[in-house]
């Protein structure tokens, strides 16, 4: 095996030794089948390349102090890609076939789960696509679920320390009724003119507004966004806003800290009382927000007097990561540790 660094792993792409896969076809999911090749053959009417039938997750396993693997709330992923693939009109992967090839294809690349103490996870990219032919518009008849990981370190290259981002006016994520609140390619690719152009601009990431009054926080990138204010954890609420697993249980964990929870509208104009903020998701669990730009104006807003993250966010950023890492007891039974 190859040295790796871990203290220096990217969020990237990492070869592993194997990938597992499973294919719909005739009204009903096959065996799975382990791979060693990083090919998919298609054929080129499928689905997924024309009308975009892809749905996706995003997932970590950690190696604890005891040297034991555990997978994170793996549930609500199974049940987010379920609600995805019935928003683009796929066959849906059965919670039970979710979880044998998850767990195959994290003790299969075992050797590539990163050691305890260096910052690192193995992340778990579960994917969906339709494989049918067909040349009119409408859904395949075929599928295919596969599961491919690779060790990796913090998504922002500044880990937990505070980030710069920007507000746009002139890009929407999602339509209202459209497909921001499930999990598919598309989503991302409407994000990327903007996040591009803002990382070329200096800054982390782009946070985009609803797209029917441009007056309120949607999602902060390829994150939820939050903020910290009067001992008080506020998130936004919106239909196109994709729902994160990581929020879910910080707002879980905050309310058991005593800190009053509210997931409504967050205005623009709000930032400016707020004393933290910060990004959440599963590549970055937190990534703290230290200013924010509005692109359209210049207007700035501060969150972070002494260049780092504010005490609320450290708090609930570190319980989480101990929960995760087996440091803290589990009581939410949101840990499965893999035999």
């Amino acid at each position: 095996m190859q040295d790796i660094d871990w203290g220096k792993l990217p969020f990237g792409y990492f070869k592993t030794d194997y990938n597992v896969r499973c294919y719909y076809r005739d009204g009903k999911w096959g065996e799975v089948e382990v791979s060693s090749s990083e090919i998919i053959n298609i054929h080129m009417a499928a689905t997924c390349l024309h009308y975009g039938q892809e749905a996706f997750e995003g997932m970590k396993a950690y190696r604890g102090k005891d040297g034991k693997i555990r997978l994170f709330r793996w549930q609500e992923n199974a049940k987010r890609i379920r609600k995805s693939a019935e928003g683009v009109l796929m066959a849906q992967v059965p919670e039970e076939l979710f979880f044998e090839m998850v767990s195959k294809a994290v003790k299969m690349n075992e050797r590539f789960v990163p050691p305890y103490g260096h910052g690192a996870s193995l992340y778990i990219r579960p994917l969906l696509i339709g494989t049918g032919v067909q040349v009119g518009v409408s859904p395949a008849k075929e599928y295919l679920f596969m599961v491919f990981v690779g060790p990796v370190g913090p998504y922002f290259k500044e880990g937990f320390n505070p980030v710069t981002m920007q507000i746009v006016h002139d890009y929407d994520r999602a339509a209202p009724l459209g497909t921001g609140h499930i999990k598919v390619g598309g989503n991302y690719a409407g994000s990327l003119a903007a996040s591009e152009r803002a990382k070329k601009e200096g800054y982390a990431s782009v946070i985009f507004l609803e797209a029917k009054e441009k007056k309120y926080i949607d999602e902060a990138g390829p994150a939820n966004f939050f903020a910290i204010k009067d001992n008080t954890y506020v998130t936004p609420k919106s239909q196109s806003i994709l729902p994160s697993i990581t929020n879910m249980s910080l707002m879980q964990l905050a309310e058991e800290m005593g800190l009053k929870v509210e997931r409504r509208q967050v205005a623009v104009d709000e930032l400016e009382g707020f004393e933290e903020a910060g990004a959440c998701g599963t590549a970055a669990i937190i990534s703290p927000i230290g200013k924010i730009v509005v692109r359209e104006t210049g207007k700035e807003y501060h969150f972070s007097k002494d260049g780092n993250a504010g005490p609320i966010s450290t708090k609930l950023y570190q319980k989480l990561l101990n929960i995760q890492y087996g440091e803290e007891p589990d009581t939410h039974g949101w840990v499965t540790i893999l035999d």
